[in-house]
């Protein structure tokens, strides 16, 4: 093989290597051509960016979903998946991860390492607390936590210096731990229910 042959070749392939593995703006991840079937994702497992499989009744985590390589947005609502593997932190792409409405009573303990998320969907879930490493999500900048019952806060929440946006309502917090995660996330707003006459 002729060498300059040789070198378009072998630039090819990094080109798409790259292009696969960019981060992808909130906009064009938003508009990605989305795969809503498991079987239907698999055949072509390197082009799948965006799935979303809610309502599919699965009981874990799909272990298929692992063949996704380059996947950045990621849907499980409404499925009945009580826990998360710890692996799950290989998704290192992954910017948009919901698993709202599935009974979930914790997060994995290493979910700092899932460095380029950017909004998280846990809503109506049964987690009490967030793990210390939640604080380590430098790029955070969405967290909806409704409707869950956490009775504590990791203090590394306050290295959370790109959120802007945390939903604490339908959470039973007192008054005075209210103004602590105020003060403690300045730059983002909070959402919380009325405080309760409780104590943590």
């Amino acid at each position: 093989m002729k060498p300059l042959k040789f070198l378009i070749i072998i630039l090819f392939f990094n080109l798409r290597f790259f292009a696969q593995n960019e981060l992808l703006d909130s906009l064009t991840l938003a508009n990605h051509e989305e795969y809503t079937d498991l079987a239907e994702a698999l055949k072509d497992p390197e082009k799948v960016i965006k799935l979303t499989l809610r309502k599919k009744k699965y009981k874990e985590f799909p272990k298929e979903i692992y063949q996704f390589k380059n996947i950045q947005y990621l849907d499980l609502s409404k499925n009945a998946i009580k826990e998360l593997p710890d692996s799950i932190v290989s998704f290192k792409y992954l910017q948009y991860f919901s698993i709202s409405k599935n009974g979930l009573e914790r997060l994995p303990l290493n979910v700092g390492k899932m460095k380029a998320l950017r909004y998280i969907n846990v809503n109506q879930n049964d987690l009490v607390r967030l793990p210390y490493s939640f604080g380590a999500l430098e790029n955070l900048e969405y967290a909806d936590l409704w409707s869950n019952n956490l009775e504590e806060f990791p203090e590394t929440l306050k290295n959370l210096k790109k959120l802007k946006s945390m939903d604490l309502r339908n959470i039973l917090i007192p008054k005075v731990n209210q103004q602590n995660l105020e003060n403690e996330l300045p730059n983002a707003i909070i959402y919380f229910s009325p405080p309760c006459n409780c104590s943590w």
